[in-house]
């Protein structure tokens, strides 16, 4: 079991956009969060689901050399959703 607020290994980041249909899925997880933002309850749901069940409260640091780090985990999820970088890990 992971611990709360985690980020989801490699094997389940490829479960989680499995379920969402890779890109398709992924880039229309994108657009709820680009129309409704991070207040939502469908995306925090989609949130939690990819942090084993808690929103990490920022700042969120990333693989990215350059971009170390996000305000919050909103933040990163649109960038992600921005670049394309779906499996862009904290």
């Amino acid at each position: 079991a992971q611990q709360p607020g985690t980020p989801l290994s490699d094997q389940e980041y490829h479960q989680f956009f499995k379920v969402l249909q890779i890109t398709i899925q992924a880039s229309t997880s994108c657009h709820l969060r680009e129309l409704y933002g991070c207040k939502n309850s469908l995306v925090q749901r989609l949130d939690e689901y990819e942090n084993h069940g808690v929103i990490p409260p920022g700042p969120i640091c990333s693989e990215l050399p350059g971009n170390p780090f996000f305000h919050n985990f909103c933040t990163f999820s649109l960038y992600r959703c921005i670049m394309k970088k779906y499996f862009l890990k904290v």
